[in-house]
């Protein structure tokens, strides 16, 4: 496929049915050779050869254990057989998808809803009660946890991971020093605050080249950041419900989000226009753009005959 991003997109669509229940995650592995899926129907599914193009029969391996819905999942950085997973069940698993076995399982307090994996070592897992843990990956240990004053939603590492971006209920992104937060008592203090928004911020991601930040709010808009300055660039206005899920593209040229319209936006990063719309009937609950092509994985509120269905987009030049 080529390295450039396409003028004006089309593509096929490739399903994955095996999940019994509403797919709420997906993730791509650092090398783009697992995709993993979290469901309610408490499971992790792992699918190995979604990338090696037409005619591969891909193969798949089921994460079993958790007790209640699998809400989100992020892999190591550093390693492409490490899976973490969280779930209402107040746990986090850890997992070695080359046999399926959890090498560990950390308690949390309460119903995890969102996960995030540092450029290294350290996990933060927050709640539905505002509380961000930060698990030692390698020891499987929970090193702290805090309780926040406001609503903490989606949180992501800078590159280097010396900065922590948090989206809050204040239509803020909260940026941390991370070591400082590491240290600290359970007084939380900010280095910056991005305010873009004027509701509540869900989904932060940054783009893999490390020029740009973008964050998803209620007010349905996309807002566009440049790094390092965190300066807001742009706003995309195509949504009209709130942004659920953001994912760049590899190169970082192209950016998808979607809400609860009927499509999901993939936009040109540096003019803002839409490349493509891959068109839905439901509410979106994951994207992710694979690590080395333009393949964006995606998964809904799908209902029926396809309830627990996992999509993957590959777009090419019309």
């Amino acid at each position: 496929m080529s390295s450039s991003a396409p003028a004006k997109g089309r593509g096929v669509t490739r399903e994955l049915h095996k999940h019994k229940k509403v797919v709420h995650a997906v993730a791509w592995n650092s090398t783009g050779s697992r995709l993993a899926s979290g469901s309610v129907d408490t499971t992790a599914i792992v699918w190995s050869g979604i990338a090696d193009g037409a005619g591969v029969k891909e193969s798949h391996i089921e994460l079993k254990g958790h007790q209640e819905a699998v809400d989100q999942l992020c892999w190591d950085p550093q390693h492409p057989d490490r899976l973490a997973t969280a779930s209402g069940d107040k746990t986090v698993r850890l997992w070695d998808t080359r046999t399926a076995r959890c090498t560990n399982v950390i308690d949390t307090r309460g119903e995890n809803i969102n996960i995030a994996w540092s450029p290294e070592h350290h996990i933060a897992v927050g709640n539905k009660d505002d509380d961000i843990s930060i698990i030692d990956a390698r020891k499987g240990k929970m090193l702290k946890t805090t309780k926040f004053p406001y609503e903490v939603n989606e949180m992501s590492w800078s590159r280097d991971g010396s900065l922590l971006f948090l989206t809050t209920g204040m239509g803020t992104v909260e940026v941390l020093r991370y070591a400082n937060f590491l240290r600290g008592g359970s007084k939380v203090e900010s280095f910056r605050s991005l305010q873009g928004h004027t509701a509540n911020c869900y989904c932060v991601q940054f783009d893999p080249t490390g020029k740009h930040l973008a964050v998803g709010g209620a007010d349905a808009l996309v807002s566009l950041w440049s790094l390092p300055e965190l300066v807001c660039m742009r706003t995309l206005t195509r949504l009209e419900w709130p942004v659920r899920t953001l994912s760049f593209s590899h190169d970082g040229k192209l950016l998808a989000s979607a809400s609860e319209d009927a499509f999901i936006d993939i936009a040109d990063v540096d003019s803002g226009e839409q490349i493509h719309a891959i068109s839905s009937s439901v509410a979106m609950n994951s994207i992710a753009w694979h690590p080395t092509q333009y393949l964006l994985a995606y998964a809904g509120d799908d209902k029926e005959r396809d309830q627990g269905m996992v999509r993957v987009f590959s777009l090419t030049h019309s």
